[in-house]
């Protein structure tokens, strides 16, 4: 079912949406570049990261990030403050405190907020409710014409289209002690998301996740990936090694220790020997190897 929120933007907001306000100007108010009361901007900047322009969605979503932590505690002291404003809050800034905590407490907070923060260790909230998870919202409103002085519009954004990546979102708020703990802890959205961190330490906490399958090593391996230090943990674990494809894309893969890939070749049937000793898509060595191998068993 087609979910609404129902968003008030006020008089001094409204000029920045409207479907023929120059781009220019949207970009400045995305990058909180503009004088407004802070929930006039925290509902102004919600409502431009679900703009149709990439760019503005990109810096609505960023600012939306970089909020202060004064400026979110005088946000969430608001009595009217819109429940799906409060879950952004949560979701983009649950490891401040003091700002987490005043979210759980706001009498508009909604049950998925609250059990989305008691899962991230906020105190002092009921747990009991369901964590909605991701959200997608596509914008749906323009601001009509309303003018200074008037009374504020409602924009919807219905749950259609386009997706709130809140994860991603939230890993960028993470420090890197944070970011490791979740590479180890995670589900599989967060080892995909954490996987492709430009910290070394970070990507290669994922691989030592006790819940990541052999199917992620399998994508891994057969992956540019650039954290040598992966690969070397993929080629000492003898239960994935055990399993004979990601054997195979670890002797394909350019960035699998040489003897490494050279023992595994042995292990490969002859179809893929063959294959591999024509490949232009490995080093000569393998190429040479596959070759001299799949001669050998040719012979016998």
């Amino acid at each position: 079912m087609t979910q609404k929120v129902t968003l008030k933007i006020s008089a001094a907001a409204a000029p920045y949406v409207r479907p023929d306000t120059p781009k220019a100007d949207k970009l400045k108010a995305a990058r909180a570049g503009i004088s407004l009361p802070p929930g006039d901007l925290m509902a102004l900047l919600f409502y431009l990261s679900h703009d149709r322009d990439a760019e503005i969605r990109g810096a609505a979503a960023g600012s939306l990030r970089e909020l202060t932590e004064p400026r979110l505690m005088t946000i969430v002291a608001l009595p009217d403050l819109n429940p799906r404003l409060l879950d952004v809050i949560a979701r983009l800034h649950f490891s401040r405190q003091a700002v987490a905590e005043k979210v759980a407490l706001h009498p508009n907070c909604d049950d998925a907020t609250r059990r989305f923060l008691a899962e991230k260790g906020v105190p002092c909230l009921d747990s009991h409710a369901e964590d909605s998870g991701e959200d997608a919202f596509e914008r749906d409103a323009s601001s009509g014409d309303e003018q200074p002085g008037e009374p504020a519009e409602e924009g919807a954004f219905s749950e259609d289209d386009e997706e709130f990546k809140s994860k991603y979102q939230l890993s960028q708020q993470l420090g890197v002690a944070e970011k490791i703990k979740m590479a180890l802890t995670g589900d599989k959205e967060w080892r995909s998301i954490l996987l492709k961190d430009a910290n070394k330490l970070v990507s290669g906490a994922v691989v030592k996740n006790p819940r990541i399958t052999e199917a992620e090593i399998l994508t891994i391996a057969k992956s540019n990936i650039q954290n040598d230090e992966i690969m070397r943990v993929i080629c000492a674990n003898k239960e994935w090694v055990k399993n004979y494809q990601i054997r195979k894309a670890l002797v394909e893969n350019h960035k699998t220790p040489l003897p490494v890939a050279l023992r595994f070749i042995a292990t490969l049937t002859e179809k893929d020997l063959a294959f591999l000793a024509k490949s232009k898509n490995v080093s000569s060595v393998i190429s040479t190897q596959a070759r001299k191998i799949f001669m050998n068993k040719s012979k016998k």
